[in-house]
């Protein structure tokens, strides 16, 4: 099972000069999978929340390209929240691990690396199923975050 100590900030090498910055992103090189899917949010209002889900296979890098927002991971013994607001840092979220994002600003773009292509089976989007497949003690608790 993922832990949160699993997942890691990832810092993109940023080119300057007078022009402006290029990052250059390669899948196997600094983002540890083979990419396999790009898609990104933009457009979402000020201050919104996107529903959590986890992966059973599928790994992510997520980056705020523009404005910030938080993510928040949980491995169902704990929860750790994550704020993006550089275009150069993305956050490795391997499979299991629950994401929440959140708090975003406007006019924030969200792009997000996968490491597989889209497969609705892959998801896991109740919490609750999420905390049966990897803390089965706390899934019994009533009133779990």
């Amino acid at each position: 099972m993922a832990r949160l100590a699993d997942s890691k900030l990832i810092k993109i090498p940023v080119i300057r000069d007078s022009r402006g910055n290029l990052s250059s992103i390669e899948g196997n090189k600094n983002i540890p999978f083979d990419i396999q899917r790009v898609f990104y949010l933009y457009d979402i209002p000020g201050g919104s929340t996107r529903e959590g889900h986890a992966h059973r296979q599928l790994h992510q890098v997520v980056f705020a390209l523009a404005g910030s927002f938080d993510v928040v991971i949980d491995d169902g013994y704990g929860r750790q929240v994550i704020h993006l607001n550089r275009s150069f840092n993305g956050l490795y979220i391997p499979n299991l691990l629950w994401r929440e994002l959140n708090n975003f600003s406007s006019g924030s773009v969200c792009m997000v690396l996968a490491s597989e292509h889209y497969e609705a089976l892959d998801y896991i989007r109740s919490y609750d199923e999420y905390l049966s497949l990897v803390n089965p003690q706390k899934n019994m608790v009533p009133n779990h975050p």
